[in-house]
């Protein structure tokens, strides 16, 4: 855990411009107990993981990936002996995990990869080894875990590992009959494939996620409406618009329950992005307009800026150049 706080950490201050000296004389530490833990060197204290978040702007998610002692003392434990698998070292797997998805609202993608990938490796090497009544839980973590990786190379365009992972992410899902894990899995292979321009795969992946048993009605919300987005790309109108009828009939059912833990931003501002983009692909230009603005204007503060965010933007400005 330690060599991935440093390598994000080091990453995410480079990014925002800050050198070992000038993030040192910031945080207010010596620069060379800083260059030992940005190096692996030194376990940093948490203290000092929180001056960090702080120079970032990371809202308790870099602090988030570093365990604290307790949680330290048992990941080692269960590195060592998989097989003697506690419920606190899932648990502190699961908190890491949430940190970094916090982390993907606030640093580009390629600032996490590394340290997301590791992460992952590990946790399914952990998985492999595990024995008893919490392997199930951690087949989840595992799961969610791959599939993050997956979305983040998603994002960066490493297209051929992201389809990979996020096929590994379903069978794992598939594994403990985890259905909302799946069908998020699924959804990251639409959102790929319509980075890719391929709208017959957005049509089949997000029709998948949506159909997906023990999916939230959240997700088959957001799910029908992408996939009615790629139906409509292919001049498929009439089955886009069904989609998006029966989207429509999971509004109330879907914002009367909270949003999945795995799938946290599923709330119904975020949905507004889905309609704006099955809008748009439907020609409805100034309803594309109204609901992706809308969308946006919903999200929380901590948000609105997301690497995620630039495609609805890019969908954003399409729709309102063509109304």
């Amino acid at each position: 855990m330690r060599d991935e706080f440093a390598d994000v950490a080091r990453r995410a201050l480079r990014d925002k411009g800050f050198s070992l000296r000038a993030a040192a004389r910031a945080a207010n530490y010596d620069p060379a107990y800083l260059s030992r833990v940005l190096n692996g060197r030194q376990r940093p204290s948490a203290a000092l993981a929180r001056a960090l978040d702080g120079l970032l702007e990371a809202d308790g998610a870099l602090a988030g990936i570093l365990p604290d002692d307790d949680g330290q003392a048992r990941l080692s434990r269960a590195a060592t002996h998989p097989s003697r698998l506690d419920p606190g070292a899932v648990e502190a797997l699961a908190g890491v995990l949430a940190a970094y998805r916090r982390l993907d609202d606030t640093v580009t993608p390629r600032t996490v990869i590394p340290a997301t990938l590791a992460q992952a490796r590990e946790v399914v090497r952990l998985l492999k080894g595990a024995r008893g009544p919490h392997r199930d839980r951690l087949a989840e973590v595992a799961s969610e875990f791959v599939q993050f990786g997956g979305w983040l190379l998603a994002q960066n365009r490493q297209d051929q590992e992201a389809a990979r992972l996020l096929g590994q992410a379903v069978e794992l899902a598939d594994e403990t009959g985890n259905g909302t894990l799946a069908a998020q899995a699924l959804n990251f292979r639409g959102y790929l494939a319509r980075r890719q321009g391929r709208p017959r795969g957005v049509a089949r992946w997000y029709s998948a996620a949506a159909f997906t048993p023990g999916a939230h009605p959240a997700q088959r919300l957001g799910d029908m409406l992408q996939a009615a987005a790629g139906l409509a790309e292919l001049g498929e109108t009439d089955d886009a618009l069904r989609m998006v009828e029966n989207a429509e009939r999971l509004t109330d059912e879907a914002a009367a329950l909270p949003p999945p833990d795995t799938a946290y931003w599923l709330t119904p501002e975020f949905n507004r992005l889905n309609m704006g983009l099955a809008s748009l692909g439907l020609g409805r230009y100034g309803d594309a307009v109204d609901h992706i603005t809308a969308g946006l204007a919903g999200l929380p503060p901590e948000l609105r800026d997301a690497p995620w965010t630039w495609e609805h933007r890019d969908a954003l400005r399409r729709a309102t150049e063509a109304r």
